[in-house]
């Protein structure tokens, strides 16, 4: 069974949120101050800003979400990200009690019940109550954790996302999703717990390795694909210029991207908070992207890297359907390469299928797929068949494999 994205965007269970049509994201000319886009769904309203110099400023930007009360802060944050932006963090403190650090050891392996478990225990022993405030500082696995958390911790505290990756500015710290892995798979067991706000400052992104970075504009390529036209021709013609951190205009160009994916993901989830339709699009390439990190152990990729690799799998499904045209899954396909390079890995095209049955998507044993049908146009099918699936897995592979593919 098919579903175009506007019919289903017509039954969402929020119907006092209007449903926006697919629309043009506006890109800026230049961008010289901190952007400021709202976010307002059923259960939360708050503002993503994006900008430099927000660390420095914390402290006053934190006071007006929690008036009248002064919070006991607590920051969750990991040993690397701490080393490199406390002190601008803490800086912000001066005059008033600076918040507790938890550190959480790097990498997808501690995103486990076994860490959130082990954060609660610290926080009770350092008197945190129901009026505490948790900082995620960090990228989308401190943020998750974080989020979580907040979500479960005496049945719920307020958190503020502070994220310092590409990836977790332009997704992972927007819309409310917090969750951690079990073995069976990805992001299991979770809530939606909506932030007080996201400050993403984008002077921490200074710091990141070029291969993060690289890494995180996988999703912004996802954005363009599934709803902005606008943002994939920014992306395509930009590419020289986003990459190289030493071009003058590298910072005014990726912020615009930036801005863009969080205005895309923010109309999203103000139609559909909970993920009971149209959300659903935000994960295209996330299906057997995923399968990839189970697959490899989440040790041989990053996450934009696995999910670069399931949308070029997506879009190969898509062509062999017949609802993709050849010049659009050939702009797809090299735009995501071209944000490479992406790490080649060993799986056989059967387990990534046999990986795709515990994903979250997943209605009653039937299998969610998003599909792109144009450049800024997809669709959620529920009729992909294994033998489908199978067959661009193996053309995945087959174009992994290929020498000299990426730059």
């Amino acid at each position: 069974m098919r579903y175009d994205v506007s019919a289903v965007a017509k039954h969402l269970r929020c119907p006092s949120q209007p449903t926006p049509a697919r629309s043009e994201i506006p890109l800026a000319k230049r961008v010289s101050a901190a952007v400021r886009i709202p976010l307002s769904t059923p259960s939360a309203v708050y503002n993503i800003t994006v900008g430099g110099n927000l660390l420095p400023t914390l402290s006053r930007r934190l006071g007006p979400l929690t008036p009248g009360t002064t919070p006991r802060l607590f920051v969750i944050s990991s040993p690397e990200i701490w080393r490199l932006w406390s002190e601008p963090l803490l800086g912000s403190f001066r005059d008033q009690p600076s918040p507790t650090p938890i550190l959480l050891p790097a990498g997808e392996t501690h995103k486990r019940l076994a860490s959130v478990e082990r954060i609660a225990e610290q926080l009770a022993s350092s008197g945190a109550d129901r009026d505490s405030l948790l900082l995620a500082l960090g990228g989308g696995i401190v943020g998750d954790i974080t989020g979580f958390i907040a979500a479960i911790y005496m049945r719920g505290i307020p958190y503020v996302q502070l994220p310092t990756t590409l990836l977790a500015q332009v997704d992972s710290s927007v819309g409310g999703k917090t969750g951690v892995n079990l073995r069976a798979g990805k992001n299991l067991v979770g809530s939606f717990h909506h932030p007080l706000a996201v400050f993403a400052d984008t002077d921490t992104l200074s710091t990141l390795p070029p291969r993060e970075l690289r890494a995180g504009l996988q999703e912004s390529i996802k954005a363009g694909i599934i709803r902005s036209p606008q943002l994939f021709r920014h992306l395509e013609r930009e590419a020289a210029t986003i990459l190289d951190a030493a071009h003058p205009g590298h910072i005014a160009a990726l912020t615009r991207v930036i801005v863009a994916s969080i205005r895309i993901k923010a109309e999203v989830v103000q139609a559909d908070e909970r993920e009971s339709g149209l959300r659903m699009i935000l994960n295209f390439g996330h299906t057997l992207g995923h399968a990839i990190e189970a697959a490899t152990d989440y040790k041989q990729l990053l996450h934009g890297e696995a999910i670069g690799w399931g949308s070029i799998a997506a879009t190969h499904l898509a062509r062999a359907r017949g609802t993709l045209s050849p010049q659009d899954a050939a702009r797809i396909e090299q735009t995501i390469l071209r944000y490479g390079p992406l790490p080649r890995f060993t799986a056989k095209a059967s387990k990534l299928v046999a990986l795709t049955t515990s994903d979250k998507k997943n209605r009653s044993g039937t299998r969610s797929f998003i599909l792109p049908t144009a450049i800024g146009t997809v669709e959620i099918v529920r009729d992909v068949t294994d033998a489908e699936l199978l067959h661009a897995a193996e053309s995945m592979l087959a174009l992994m494999r290929q020498p000299d593919l990426q730059p």
